[in-house]
């Protein structure tokens, strides 16, 4: 039954939300935008602020690790702020003669993020800082468990924005406690919908009739072909397998190692704390965080400590033992372990050559993760074009730790996300990693030039030509 004071609240919100927008836009300039998204920043990088908020929301959710969050939380935002600096985002940003163009930006409006439970703080400041970057206002729905989060972070964002001569209703969330009934409704009455996390909100945010920006499914499966170094593979996916208890949806959860590395490649694993499961054990493991087709939350982004007690593992691992290994030779969607896991444990398969490598990845990101991302370790600059051309995948990773890699890194090119497309691949509108330039409108002013139009010669010579041999 729809509680109508849960509508009236949402109903309120975006009203506040919608006169904050039009005087940020009215009286704003790009300098003031500037120095909003940093005033947003700031309430997170602070390190006192930051080691407080990660605090809670690992207590609060009961996901990942302090000292991971913490990290995140800084790297994100200040790759994020490195991105947009000096970037022009507002008013009229080109001109071309030639074609009669001139291209402004405008807001889009009030634009609602829905955000998971995984990443309550970074992803909500990533959505909040591209919002305003381009003189939007943004209402954040989180999740039941990241609100608390949220809600401490809120009150440093208001009291930065309020430095600054800022209105608080710029940045709202729904208001506590979060439910289902109100996100629908935001979804409704905002302009544009950011969604990241669960496929379903990303399928609700698409149904909903507002013009929406949902992302896909990890999933990442990573291939060490027989020119790596498969040492320095190995120690990169120890750490992004690791990093905050793998609450990334882009930490590698299969491994495919060509057969002549495949032993290399146990060891290596096994040196940087990857502890190779027997079948009894995986099997155990398997069926604690998967029951009738369902990730459990039992292990569920959980220390490693936890994973070993309730696997039953405590006479085999030792102090070093930081994720597990599952040896396996079955993919697809029969198996569930070949699917996305968030735990710190990973599979690994072998196989006799690169093409059978590709075959398996593709085969195991059509049960989850199409259009996500696909990693190499090698030394062949041509395997990463093949891998291009012919898995349905929008980033191909090269030799980097994954989780840090997809979403933008300070020695990548990507844009810092923690937001990826995965063009139809994954059923999502955007292909790219979700940044500021999905958060304008775009005007064009159209004059008159030169007329340019072709001879029918010109355009069908090619086709005449192979008709008439």
């Amino acid at each position: 039954m729809i509680n109508s004071e849960e509508i009236d609240e949402v109903d309120l919100l975006v009203e506040r939300a919608r006169i904050a927008q039009a005087k940020f836009e009215k009286n704003g300039s790009q300098r003031l935008f500037d120095i909003a998204c940093q005033a947003v920043g700031w309430a997170l990088m602070e390190p006192k602020q930051n080691q407080r908020l990660a605090e809670l929301a690992v207590r609060e959710t009961g996901l990942g690790n302090v000292s991971d969050k913490i990290k995140k939380n800084h790297n994100k935002t200040l790759g994020l702020l490195r991105d947009i600096k000096s970037v022009k985002s507002f008013g009229h940003v080109s001109e071309d003669k030639v074609k009669g163009l001139s291209i402004y930006l405008r807001p889009k409006g009030v634009v609602a993020a829905i955000v998971p439970s995984t990443n309550p703080l970074a992803t909500p400041v990533n959505n909040i800082i591209n919002a305003l970057k381009c003189g939007n206002s943004i209402i954040v729905a989180p999740s039941p468990k990241g609100a608390q989060p949220l809600k401490e972070l809120l009150v440093s964002i208001h009291e930065n924005l309020s430095v600054i001569g800022l209105d608080k209703d710029l940045v709202q969330m729904v208001p506590m406690p979060p439910s289902k009934v109100k996100t629908n409704k935001l979804m409704q009455l905002a302009d544009m919908l950011v969604v990241t996390g669960s496929q379903n909100n990303v399928k609700a945010g698409y149904s909903s009739g507002t013009p929406a920006l949902g992302v896909g499914q990890g999933n990442v499966v990573t291939i060490i072909d027989e020119t790596a170094d498969v040492q320095a593979a190995a120690a990169k996916i120890a750490i992004s397998k690791t990093f905050d208890n793998a609450t990334s949806c882009s930490s590698e959860n299969s491994v495919i190692a060509i057969e002549d590395i495949y032993e290399k490649t146990v060891k290596s694993l096994n040196d940087e704390g990857g502890l190779l499961l027997n079948e009894d054990e995986a099997e155990r493991l398997i069926d604690i965080h998967w029951k009738n087709g369902k990730m459990t939350t039992d292990l569920l982004a959980q220390d490693i400590d936890v994973i070993i007690d309730k696997v039953g593992l405590k006479n085999r691992a030792d102090e070093n033992t930081r994720f597990l290994v599952l040896p396996m030779n079955k993919a697809g969607v029969t198996e569930v372990v070949s699917g996305e896991k968030m735990s710190r444990f990973l599979t690994l398969y072998k196989v006799k050559n690169f093409s059978e490598a590709t075959d398996l990845a593709v085969k195991i990101q059509n049960y989850q993760g199409a259009g996500h991302s696909l990693g190499i370790h090698t030394q062949s600059e041509e395997r990463a074009h093949e891998i291009a051309m012919f898995a349905k995948t929008c980033r191909v990773i090269v030799n980097q730790a994954h989780c840090f890699a997809t979403g933008g890194f300070f020695d990548n090119g990507l844009p810092f996300s923690l937001s990826m497309g995965c063009g139809s691949w994954g059923g999502n509108s955007i292909d790219g990693n979700l940044n500021w330039e999905h958060f304008v409108n775009k005007v064009r002013i159209v004059r008159t030039i030169e007329e340019n139009k072709p001879d029918l010669e010109d355009i069908f010579e090619d086709y005449w030509g192979e008709t008439s041999k």
